[in-house]
């Protein structure tokens, strides 16, 4: 068989929650643009930093996708924003491409990785994620569950503290989008308010 007529192999997706990349695989996203699709991985609860997402009433061009948390944070380092440059600097596992995860990909942090066993938040889009592989549903009060994966759940070495933590996608001049850990609500609050970070890579899917 000629080179050009081998079979390509078949790539063997991680495990939510399993060891990969640096940190622990968090699940898929789509590129809404370009349909690529693309392996989430988080870091590690060690490597959480605090900050305020950056300049109020500034509006940062380059920081607004849903899906490319990278884009966005390189934006917000260029502008300015201590905490993006904090995470840009992060070089764990030998990887040097940590972000402040895009809102689509914190929304997978929370939905394999819920610590609490607190009813969901059941408003807006909190749930919803169009660029997820599944897609994302609206939150029941069920759904999703607290996480089966015990690192993960409240008081685990891995647990997402029940609090709200940024995301690198922006609303507006004077706000971003954010996740509350405890009950899943994705909101937005001012820019200047100090939440913490869960970085995150992403790798193309082949």
């Amino acid at each position: 068989m000629s080179a050009a007529a081998q079979p390509v192999p078949a790539v063997t997706i991680p495990e939510i929650g399993q060891p990969y990349g640096g940190g622990f695989f968090s699940g898929i996203t789509r590129d809404p643009e370009t349909g690529k699709r693309y392996l989430n991985i988080t870091a590690g609860a060690e490597h959480e930093l605090v900050g305020a997402w950056g300049e109020y009433g500034v509006k940062i061009k380059g920081a607004d996708s849903f899906t490319d948390g990278l884009a966005n944070t390189e934006a917000m380092a260029a502008s300015g924003s201590e905490l993006a440059k904090q995470v840009r600097a992060l070089r764990i596992g030998g990887h040097d491409d940590w972000a402040i995860p895009a809102r689509d990909q914190q929304e997978l942090q929370y939905r394999h990785f819920k610590p609490t066993t607190e009813s969901n938040w059941q408003y807006v889009r909190s749930g919803d994620n169009p660029n997820s592989e599944p897609v994302g549903l609206l939150h029941t009060e069920e759904s999703p569950a607290q996480t089966m994966l015990a690192a993960f759940q409240e008081g685990g070495a891995e647990a997402f503290r029940p609090r709200a933590y940024w995301s690198s996608t922006q609303r507006s001049a004077d706000s971003a989008f954010l996740m509350r850990f405890d009950d899943g609500g994705q909101d937005t609050y001012a820019k200047y308010y100090e939440l913490r970070v869960r970085p995150v890579r992403s790798e193309l899917l082949q």
